[in-house]
C-alpha cells in the first residue's frame, strides 16, 4: 500500500476543490476523500451502498439468484435482479399489459457479449430462432455493437442462455458492475489499424472478464460448455489470462483471490471501454472510461502502442447538479507493451477510489473530475509504477457510421444497413427481419454491429453485389442513398414500456418526430441540413443523446429535456440543457427560433448547427429565442 502514499494525498486535496462543470461547488462524498480499501475489507462499512451489500452477500455472483431460479415464481427478487445483471439480462415489466389489480407482466431481457461488434452468420440464425421460439419476434442492436434478445419468460432463460453458450458465445459480463461490451469501429478493413484495434479489443474482452464459476454453475452443465467463445480464436488467449493474473506488487491485482480485478464487490459500477484508430469516430470514443486509439507507424505498419482517454460517461440525474455528462480526457500515450498493465491500473484506481456509497456518482468520471487529469495520472501511475507519456498528436477525428457500400481492401465489399433503432422485425411493406435471415442463409454473411445500432454485412463477392440489391428491393429493405439523412444519423433509446426507468417514448416515436424534424427545417428553408438527433426516455443517455447537435430526454411524463450543442467529433464535446419539461407535442416551438438564428448567423455552410449553438452560447440562444417568441 505504500505505493499509494500519493492517491491519499491527491484524493485529500481535492476534497475542498471539487467543482461542477457549471463552476458550482459541490460538498465532496466522504467515500472518496478516505483511503478505499481493497474490495475484501471493511465489508460492514455503513458508508457503503445497498448494492455495494448485495453484492458481497452474493458469494461471487450466486446468491440469491441460484435459489430464485429454482422456483416457481415468475419473476426475481430485488437483490437477485441486481445479480442477474452480470449475467446479462434484466427483469422487465411491460406495463402495458399490465392490468389493474393484476401482477405484473414479467419477462427478461438478454443481452450478448460481442467484442468489436462480430456475429458469425450462425449466431445469428441461432438468436433469430431463439426470437422467435423464446422471446417477442425480433432482435435489438445496442448502442454499444451488441444484440438483445427481448421478451425472454423466467422459466426459458436457462435454455436460452444454455443454447447461446452452447454455441461459443456468451452474455457474461454484457450488464453489471464489470467491464461491458468493448466497442470498436465496426469497418471490417483488412488494414493493419483496424486489424490493431479489432485485436485489442477482443484482449480488453477477455482482460476484464468475471472470473466467476456461478455462470457456468447457474446456466449450464460443465460438459456442454463450449470449447472457447468465437472472439477468443483470435488473440493469445493463455497470454491474456496471464496479463490479466500479472501482480506487480503495487496493488493492482488482489493477491489469491478467485476475482483477481474485481474481488467481492467488483467495480463501483459499469466500466466502458472503446477501440478506434487515428481520425475514426464512428464510437463516440470520449463517452467510454478507456478509450484506446492505435498508433502506429505508417511507413512499417507496427503498433508502437496505444493514446489512452479516461473518465468518459453520459449518464446523469435531473435536478441534481452533482451528476453530469462528461467526456473523457487525454491521459496519454502508452507503448503496446504496457497497455494491459496500465488499463488494470486504471480499472484498480477506480476500484479501489471510486464512489461505492452514492451510486449516482458511483462512475470513474466522477473520480477524475475530482481529481484533475494530471492527479489521477498520478493515481493511476502508482498503480503502474511508470510515468505515462505525453498523448502523441493525431489526424483530425470524423464520424462515420460506415453505411453504404465499401471495399475491405481485400478484394471483397462490406454494406451497411441502417436499421432504424437498431429493431430488427417485420413492419409492413418493409419485412427487415425476414431480409435479414436470407441474407445470412443465402449468402452466409457475418454481420458486424455498428455503434449507430445497424448492422454490416461483410466479405461480400463482388458479383452477390446485384443479388443482393434485388433481396433488400423485394423485401422493401432501403440501401443508405434513399434514407433521411436525418434518420441516418437518428439514435434512441427502447424506453417504453420496457425498461423501467423510462418516464417517456423513444424508440417508439422516433420516426414520428423525424418526420417532424424534417417538416420543420423544410420551413424554415433549412431542408437541405443533417442534424444529429438522438432521444431517450430518461437521463441516463443510453443513445448518448448529450453528444448530439440536438437532443430530447425524458423528463417526466410528456414531456424532454431538450439539449443542443454536442458534437461526437470535436474532442467528444456534451452539449447542454437548454430548456426543461418541452411538451411532446410541442417542442418544435423551441427548437425553431434556434434554427433560425442559425441560419442568420452561422459563418458558413460547413458550420454543422451543434457547432454553431456551441460557438455563440447559451445565452445568445436563450437571447434569440426570447426575442422571436416576441415577435
Amino acid at each position: 500500500m505504500m505505493a499509494h502514499a500519493v492517491a491519499v494525498a491527491l484524493l485529500a486535496s481535492a476534497a475542498s476543490a471539487l467543482v461542477l462543470p457549471n463552476s458550482r461547488v459541490m460538498r465532496r462524498s466522504s467515500t472518496v476523500t478516505r483511503m478505499a480499501a481493497t474490495p475484501d475489507k471493511d465489508t460492514a462499512s455503513p458508508k457503503l451502498g445497498k448494492v455495494e451489500h448485495i453484492k458481497i452477500a452474493s458469494d461471487l455472483l450466486r446468491a440469491p439468484l441460484a435459489d430464485e431460479m429454482t422456483n416457481d415464481e415468475i419473476f426475481v427478487s430485488h437483490d437477485a435482479y441486481q445479480i442477474l445483471k452480470y449475467h446479462g439480462s434484466y427483469q422487465q415489466d411491460n406495463r402495458e399489459l399490465r392490468k389493474p389489480k393484476q401482477p405484473k407482466a414479467f419477462q427478461f431481457m438478454l443481452r450478448l457479449k460481442v467484442p468489436c461488434g462480430e456475429v458469425p452468420a450462425e449466431l445469428y440464425r441461432l438468436l433469430d430462432d431463439l426470437c422467435d421460439e423464446y422471446g417477442q419476434g425480433d432482435l435489438r442492436a445496442t448502442t454499444r455493437q451488441a444484440w438483445q434478445l427481448h421478451g425472454v419468460l423466467k422459466g426459458d432463460l436457462k435454455t436460452v442462455i444454455q443454447k447461446i453458450m452452447e454455441f461459443g458465445s456468451s452474455t457474461v459480463g454484457a450488464c453489471g458492475d464489470v467491464s461491458r461490451n468493448v466497442m470498436t469501429t465496426p469497418a471490417p478493413k483488412v488494414g493493419k489499424p483496424y486489424q490493431y484495434a479489432r485485436e485489442y479489443s477482443k484482449i480488453m474482452a477477455e482482460l476484464f472478464k468475471p472470473m466467476s464459476t456461478a455462470f457456468t454453475e447457474l446456466w449450464i452443465d460443465e460438459e456442454k460448455v463450449a470449447g472457447v467463445e468465437y472472439w477468443r480464436k483470435d488473440i493469445d488467449d493463455a497470454g491474456v489470462i496471464a496479463a490479466m493474473v500479472h501482480d506487480n506488487g503495487r496493488g493492482i491485482v488482489i493477491p489469491g483471490h478467485k476475482e483477481p480485478l474485481y474481488g467481492t464487490q467488483y467495480l463501483p459500477r459499469k466500466f466502458k471501454i472503446g477501440v478506434t484508430v487515428p481520425g475514426d469516430n464512428s464510437i463516440d470514443i470520449y463517452t467510454n472510461d478507456i478509450g484506446l486509439v492505435v498508433i502506429m507507424d505508417d511507413k512499417d505498419e507496427e503498433l508502437h502502442g496505444f493514446n489512452v482517454m479516461v473518465g468518459g460517461g453520459l449518464g446523469r440525474t435531473h435536478n441534481k447538479e452533482t451528476t453530469f455528462a462528461r467526456a473523457a480526457d487525454h491521459l496519454g500515450f502508452v507503448p503496446k507493451d504496457q497497455i494491459t498493465e496500465v488499463c488494470k491500473a486504471i480499472l484498480a484506481a477506480q476500484r479501489d477510489h471510486g464512489n461505492r456509497e452514492i451510486r449516482a456518482n458511483a462512475r470513474m468520471k466522477y473520480l477524475v473530475h475530482n481529481l484533475g487529469i494530471d492527479g489521477f495520472k498520478a493515481l493511476v501511475e502508482s498503480y503502474h509504477g511508470n510515468t505515462i507519456a505525453p498523448w502523441r498528436e493525431m489526424k483530425p477525428w470524423r464520424y462515420s457510421d460506415w453505411m453504404g457500400w465499401h471495399e475491405q481492401g481485400d478484394g471483397k465489399l462490406f454494406l451497411g444497413l441502417n436499421i432504424e433503432q437498431g429493431r430488427i422485425k417485420d413492419s409492413g411493406a418493409v419485412r427487415l427481419k425476414t431480409c435479414m435471415r436470407k441474407l445470412v442463409d443465402n449468402f452466409g454473411l457475418d454481420q458486424v454491429l455498428t455503434p449507430s445500432q445497424s448492422v454490416i454485412f461483410k466479405n461480400i463477392a463482388p458479383t452477390d453485389k446485384p443479388k443482393i440489391e434485388a433481396l433488400l428491393a423485394e423485401h422493401g429493405v432501403n440501401l443508405i442513398e434513399n434514407v433521411d439523412p436525418l434518420t441516418r444519423l437518428a439514435m434512441a433509446c427502447p424506453a417504453l414500456p420496457l425498461c423501467g426507468l423510462a418516464v417517456t417514448e423513444a424508440e417508439r416515436v422516433m420516426p414520428a418526430y423525424i418526420t417532424r424534424l424534417r417538416s420543420l427545417l423544410q420551413k424554415v428553408d433549412l431542408q437541405q441540413e443533417e442534424v444529429m438527433f438522438r432521444m431517450t426516455g430518461c437521463p441516463n443517455g443510453c443513445a448518448r443523446p448529450y453528444m448530439a447537435e440536438f437532443a430530447l430526454v425524458g423528463d417526466g411524463p410528456g414531456c424532454y429535456q431538450m439539449w443542443v450543442g454536442g458534437s461526437p467529433v470535436l474532442a467528444g464535446r456534451t452539449g447542454w440543457a437548454f430548456k426543461n419539461k418541452v411538451k411532446a407535442d410541442s417542442w418544435e416551438a423551441e427548437l425553431e427560433p434556434l434554427l433560425h438564428f442559425f441560419k442568420e448567423k452561422r459563418l458558413s455552410s460547413a458550420e454543422a448547427f451543434g457547432d454553431f449553438c456551441f460557438r455563440v452560447g447559451q445565452q445568445a440562444l436563450l437571447d434569440y429565442s426570447a426575442s422571436y417568441a416576441k415577435a
